[in-house]
């Protein structure tokens, strides 16, 4: 939920709102604004094609859609188990676990029904069954200002696009980012534009993450290009993290018609999530320190209380050992691999704890493990309990060949 401005954010607005006909070319009209879509409690599947025969065009429909949630299941068991030997469900029990059918594209025949939908699961339900608890652990909160370049003009939020649209459609259950999405309406055009997510200093940008609840900021791009009118398009997208834009990654998509285009930003939008889960497994994607809020001011000093002998304590209460945390990243093929890895770390001669901070099922997932010593003797530790390690300083890798 957006919180009001702050007294600074909303003074210096207040000032540039008095400059007549400053921002009325920012702030007028209806066309911007789009709500994105909250996903944060389902598991979705998509691109599910069906083809369903029935003896009237609603029973095939329904039909579609049940056998939709057949492989739908079968597929996202596969997504977070890596086998397709999926539990046998039936139709009622996934009807319990389904909270919803999105149609991506569908035809409707007298007798038949041939449609590409998506399934929604509901992730406190289904996450039981995968083993899961439906539990994703995610980044810090990431504000998201999409930029796009077409015609020759670049735009963000300062009216309603087609690139906002893909972000807002987009569903961030499943990703690892803690994504941040603003509606474009009210006075996000005047804040969050493209001269904003150019601009460096940190002064301002502490006061806007601090407005909209995020730790930092990311910069989806694409350039979008089209050959001729209604003709092939060609989308070039590159993924920025923080105020000095670093550039993540970068890949180009095409399509052959330009009605093709919301399919082409959809499919942008996913392969950028993926740069951006990527980049938070390796530690790339981790908040800037320079745009954290800065301590208040401490309360002014008292008059030191009269001195008084210190009291002397024993040679062992007086030494204690150093506390060091590290951030070791695992292969976590499937749910038991996480256990099985926090387990065998925790007991770890001088490991204090070890908690899985970043899921990534069939990847890579990072543990926060904290010792009692330095990096030398944490690795030399593993290793003696058949760990493989490699890396150095508070960032180690860890593996047991093929295992886990």
């Amino acid at each position: 939920m957006k919180l009001p401005p702050r007294l600074p954010l909303a003074l210096a607005l207040a000032a540039l709102l008095t400059l007549p006909g400053a921002v009325d070319a920012q702030l007028e009209g209806s066309d911007r604004g789009v709500p994105p879509i909250d996903s944060s409690s389902s598991f979705e599947v998509g691109g599910i094609d069906v083809d369903v025969v029935a003896a009237d065009s609603e029973k095939a429909r329904q039909e579609g859609w049940r056998e939709a949630q057949r492989k739908g299941w079968k597929a996202l068991w596969a997504k977070t188990h890596g086998s397709a030997d999926a539990p046998a469900l039936t139709d009622s029990a996934l009807d319990a676990m389904v909270s919803g059918i999105v149609v991506e594209q569908e035809q409707i025949g007298p007798k038949r029904y041939i449609a590409t939908l998506g399934v929604l699961f509901d992730r406190s339900r289904t996450g039981q069954l995968l083993g899961i608890g439906g539990v994703v652990h995610r980044s810090a909160p990431m504000l998201v200002i999409p930029v796009m370049l077409t015609g020759g003009a670049f735009t963000s939020f300062e009216y309603r696009n087609e690139w906002q649209k893909a972000w807002a459609r987009f569903r961030t259950g499943n990703s690892a980012v803690d994504y941040v999405r603003p509606t474009g309406s009210g006075i996000d055009p005047l804040l969050l534009n493209v001269m904003q997510a150019r601009r460096p200093g940190r002064s301002w940008w502490r006061m806007l993450l601090n407005q909209y609840g995020a730790s930092d900021v990311v910069v989806p791009e694409v350039h979008l290009k089209r050959l001729w009118p209604g003709g092939p398009a060609i989308g070039t997208f590159t993924a920025r993290h923080g105020p000095d834009g670093a550039v993540l990654g970068s890949f180009t998509l095409r399509v052959e018609n330009s009605a093709a285009i919301p399919k082409l930003l959809d499919a942008g939008v996913q392969r950028l999530d993926s740069l951006y889960s990527d980049a938070l497994a390796t530690g790339a994607l981790r908040p800037d320190p320079t745009l954290a809020m800065p301590p208040p001011p401490p309360p002014p000093e008292e008059a030191p209380p009269p001195p008084e002998e210190a009291p002397v304590l024993p040679v062992e209460t007086a030494v204690t050992s150093g506390i060091t945390t590290f951030s070791i990243q695992v292969e976590t093929p499937d749910a038991d691999s996480v256990q099985r890895a926090e387990l065998a770390v925790s007991r770890v001669r001088g490991v204090t704890s070890a908690l899985t901070t970043s899921l990534a099922l069939g990847g890579t997932s990072v543990m926060k493990v904290t010792y009692s010593g330095d990096s030398a003797a944490l690795s030399a530790a593993l290793e003696a309990e058949g760990w493989q390690v490699s890396g150095s300083g508070t960032s180690l890798r860890i593996s047991r060949g093929g295992g886990d």
